[in-house]
């Protein structure tokens, strides 16, 4: 018997599948998957910055092609999905990434739209890709999903209620995924970025942010959408076959500060 177990640290050739692709951290996940050798099923709401992710892909020499899809609509998920396990003949990793900014007091004339949307986008969402998806993640080899959180499920903000609540469901919704899907070698993990340098935090100013940084974080800065995406590739390889079921924030350091 080998005292030594050589696993795979490579994506190339396998297929995934990533939402809200079309900007931030959705965009710099295809292009690290892209760049290792995956094949990436760009899709967003954004029919035109989905292409464009897809178009920049190809023209950087990797394998992609591009889905406009409003995951708030159940019928266009199975539509989509189907779609692209049939293009790319299989899938093996569904990034739930597809998220929107909500912003309100409670008390707010708009609470109730603005709660039924932030549930739908960035929760009801997720199972639902996931049931899609199933049938094929069952055949593959190396099958992963990573559902992207955030820090707000973790410890909360004035404001953001709708946000959070969704948040936290879909750390809840992981591990109980994890669990439930185990049996089929599925893995199924959480990331929680933290203050992440994109289109959601571009109207907060330089300045605020840096101040912000320094008093949250323990690295001083924010980080950026290709740290988080980097992680999702690592949640995805082949050899982090033993782990499920776990929630990773991407914060620099700011859920492990205390002052």
């Amino acid at each position: 018997m080998s005292d030594f177990k050589q696993l795979s640290r490579s994506v190339a050739g396998l297929t995934v599948l990533v939402t809200g692709a079309a900007s931030g951290m959705g965009r710099a996940t295809a292009r690290v998957f892209a760049a290792e050798g995956a094949r990436v099923a760009v899709t967003d709401f954004s029919a035109d910055g989905a292409q464009a992710v897809a178009d920049a892909i190809t023209a950087s020499g990797g394998t992609a092609k591009a889905w406009a899809l409003d995951v708030a609509d159940p019928k266009a998920i199975t539509r989509v999905v189907g779609e692209i396990a049939a293009h790319f003949d299989g899938l093996d990793i569904v990034v739930n990434n597809a998220g929107i900014s909500v912003r309100l007091a409670i008390d707010d004339a708009g609470y109730d739209e603005a709660w039924t949307k932030a549930i739908a986008v960035m929760l009801t969402a997720h199972p639902r890709v996931i049931r899609a998806a199933l049938p094929h993640l069952r055949k593959s080899k190396s099958p992963r999903i990573v559902n992207i959180a955030s820090t707000e499920a973790l410890g909360a903000t004035a404001l953001h209620s709708p946000y959070s609540a969704a948040k936290a469901g879909v750390t809840g919704l992981t591990r109980s995924l994890a669990v439930e899907l185990g049996r089929d070698g599925i893995t199924v993990n959480c990331i929680c970025p933290g203050p992440i340098t994109t289109g959601m935090t571009a109207r907060i100013s330089d300045e605020h942010k840096a101040i912000y940084a320094k008093r949250r974080t323990a690295l001083n800065r924010y980080g950026d959408p290709e740290e988080v995406a980097h992680m999702t590739l690592s949640l995805c390889l082949p050899a982090a076959s033993f782990l499920t079921g776990a929630v990773i924030p991407v914060d620099g350091g700011l859920m492990a500060r205390n002052a």
